[in-house]
C-alpha cells in the first residue's frame, strides 16, 4: 500500500520544472567533442599510435596521472578517431578497452583473457578451463587473419596487484609467436611509479613509452565546467561565483576535473530538490559535504571486517590522544578488538599493508618514518572530517558487533 505521505508527490515531481537540460553532460563518463587543455597529450598519443594505421606495431604506451586529469577521456577520444579512419580506409585495426578495476572482468589472468575472447565474438565460460587453454583460444582467434590489436588496460596497476605482473609478460611475448597479427598495450595508471615496481624482465619486454598528465589548475577546471554547464543547465541558472568556487574546491583536490563535475551536478540536484530557481554558492558547500560524507561512509561500510577492525583501532587511539598514532600501538589495540569481535588476528606485516591501503583510500594519512636502528614505522593520522567521525565510529562498532 502507498504511504499517504507520497500521495501526489510523484505527479507533482513530473510537472516540476527542472534546472537541467542534459544532466549527462556533468557525468564523468560523458565524452565531449572538444577536450580542453589536453591537446599536447592527445598529440603525443597520436604520434605514438599513428603507425598502427599503417599496420606497424606501435610502442606500448603507459599513461600516468592522478584521478580526474583526463587520461581515460583523452585515450578514448584518440582511439575513436583512429577507428574512424581505420573504418573509412578499410584498415584491419581493432582497439579494446577494459577497466581493470571491475570485478569478475579483469581480477585474474583467466578472466582478462576470457573477456578479450568474448570481445572477439567467441563465447567462453567465466571459469573452468585451464588458463593455458584460454590463451590458446585467444591466440588462434587473433592470428587467423592480419590484424593489429591495441589493448587499453585502464587502472592497469589494479590488474597487476590482483593478477600479478607475469600477465603483462605473457601478453607481450605473444607477439613473438603470432604470424599475422600484433598486439600493443596501452596502460592507464594513477600510480606514477607503477612500472618501477615491475620485475625487470617484464619491464624490459614492455619497452614502453610514457605520457604524464599533470593536474588541472583552477582556471583550466573553470573552462571545463563552463563548457559543460552551458549544455547541462538552462540559461542563467548557475549564479555568478558558483563555477569559480567549484573549481577552487577541485583544484585543492589535486586538479580533479571529475570531482568538479560531480560537485556541480550534486549542487544542481540539491538546489532543484529544495525548490530553488538558481544554483547558488551555498549549494556547492552542501554538495561538498554530502559527497565527502557519502564517499567515506560507502568505502568504510563495504570494507572487510579486518579493515574495519584496523580502522577502529586507529579511531580508538585517536579519540584518547587526539594526536599521531604509530603502527606498533595500532597493532596492539587491533588484537584486542579482534578478541572482542571474534576475529582471528592477522600478522603485523599484513596490518601494515591494510594501513597502506586505508591511506590510499584517503581515510587516513600514513607517513613512513625511520627510527634509525629500530627500523621503520608509520606515523598515522585520521583524514576524516570531524563532523563525520562519530557517525563512522558508530558504523564500525555496528559492523564489528561491538555495541
Amino acid at each position: 500500500m502507498v504511504q499517504k505521505g507520497l500521495t501526489g508527490f510523484f505527479e507533482k515531481f513530473l510537472t516540476k520544472e527542472s534546472l537541467f537540460i542534459n544532466k549527462n553532460m556533468l557525468q564523468s563518463a560523458y565524452s565531449p567533442d572538444l577536450i580542453l587543455h589536453r591537446n599536447n597529450q592527445i598529440q603525443q598519443m597520436a604520434n605514438i599510435l599513428g603507425p598502427s594505421l599503417r599496420l606497424e606495431k606501435p610502442s606500448n604506451l603507459f599513461v600516468y596521472g592522478k584521478t580526474g586529469v583526463g587520461k581515460t577521456l583523452s585515450i578514448k577520444y584518440t582511439a575513436a578517431q583512429m577507428l574512424s579512419v581505420a573504418k573509412k580506409e578499410s584498415i584491419p585495426l581493432k582497439i579494446f578497452y577494459i577497466n581493470c578495476k571491475l570485478r569478475k572482468v579483469a581480477d585474474t589472468e583467466y578472466r582478462l583473457i576470457a573477456q578479450l575472447v568474448r570481445e572477439l565474438g567467441k563465447d567462453i565460460p567465466p571459469t573452468g578451463l585451464p588458463t593455458e587453454e584460454v590463451y590458446n583460444i585467444f591466440f588462434n582467434i587473433i592470428d587467423k587473419e592480419k590484424y593489429l590489436f591495441i589493448l587499453i588496460l585502464d587502472e592497469i596497476d589494479q590488474l597487476v596487484k590482483k593478477a600479478g605482473d607475469e600477465l603483462l609478460y605473457n601478453l607481450t611475448r605473444i607477439n613473438t609467436e603470432l604470424k599475422n597479427s600484433q598486439i600493443s598495450i596501452i596502460g592507464i595508471s594513477n600510480d606514477l611509479i607503477f612500472v618501477d615496481n615491475l620485475d625487470p624482465r617484464i619491464k624490459s619486454s614492455l619497452s614502453e613509452e610514457e605520457i604524464l598528465f599533470p593536474p588541472y589548475n583552477a582556471l583550466q577546471i573553470q573552462d571545463i565546467l563552463n563548457q559543460r554547464a552551458k549544455e547541462a543547465f538552462k540559461k542563467d541558472v548557475v549564479e555568478q561565483g558558483v563555477i569559480e568556487k567549484c573549481s577552487a574546491y577541485a583544484a585543492r583536490e589535486h586538479g580533479d576535473a571529475r570531482r568538479a563535475l560531480e560537485l556541480l551536478r550534486v549542487a544542481g540536484e540539491i538546489a532543484e530538490r529544495n525548490g530553488y530557481l538558481k544554483v547558488k554558492i551555498k549549494h556547492i558547500d552542501e554538495a561538498e559535504n554530502k559527497i565527502e560524507r557519502d564517499r567515506i561512509v560507502d568505502i568504510i561500510t563495504t570494507q572487510p571486517k579486518q579493515f574495519q577492525a584496523v580502522l577502529y583501532a586507529i579511531f580508538s587511539l585517536y579519540t584518547k590522544k587526539n594526536n599521531l598514532i604509530f603502527t606498533g600501538k595500532t597493532y596492539e589495540v587491533y588484537k584486542g578488538i579482534c578478541f572482542r569481535s571474534g576475529l582471528r588476528p592477522l600478522t603485523q606485516r599484513r596490518i601494515s599493508d591494510i594501513i597502506a591501503e586505508l591511506d590510499m583510500l584517503g581515510i587516513i594519512n600514513a607517513r613512513v618514518i625511520s627510527k634509525g636502528r629500530y627500523g621503520r614505522t608509520r606515523e598515522i593520522s585520521l583524514a576524516i572530517a570531524t563532523s563525520s567521525k562519530s557517525k563512522i565510529k558508530k558504523i564500525l562498532e555496528e559492523g564489528l558487533e561491538l555495541t
